[in-house]
């Protein structure tokens, strides 16, 4: 399971892949609980749960209760803009609660930790080689 930690004061967004048994903290849990960050390698800070989605891609809803997956008609809200006023659609939901089929988890910082979230999550190293340019258009004459 992969877990994106966004810190408001910074507008900054942390991703980490949880191992299997750190992942398990979360489970049973639902969108707006805070979570200690002692279970998922995040010492000293309390982050609120705010979303996530499936292995699917469908995304969790916080006024949708249970695990389970269906086919919601919503009006607004996560997995539906609408482009009219008053359209609605129906659109496959997840629940609110954290189960074996969630890939990610959104949190928030709710109250911060001594160590920064830059120095407990490692990111990937950054290379110094210039993206590759971008293929020459073919267009008329």
């Amino acid at each position: 399971m992969k877990i994106v930690v966004s810190n408001p004061e910074d507008g900054k967004s942390y991703q980490k892949e949880l191992e299997e048994g750190q992942a398990k903290t979360l489970h049973g849990k639902k969108i707006g609980e805070a979570v200690k960050g002692d279970g998922i390698g995040l010492a000293g800070y309390e982050l609120v749960l705010t979303g996530g989605s499936d292995k699917e891609g469908f995304p969790m809803r916080s006024d949708f209760h249970g695990t389970s997956r269906k086919r919601l008609l919503v009006e607004t809200g996560p997995g539906y803009r609408p482009t009219n006023k008053g359209e609605r659609q129906r659109k496959s939901i997840r629940g609110n609660t954290i189960a074996d089929d969630i890939a990610q988890v959104n949190l928030k910082v709710a109250k911060a930790g001594k160590e920064g979230l830059d120095k407990i999550i490692v990111s990937a190293p950054k290379t110094d080689k210039p993206a590759a340019p971008a293929p020459a258009k073919k267009g008329k004459k």
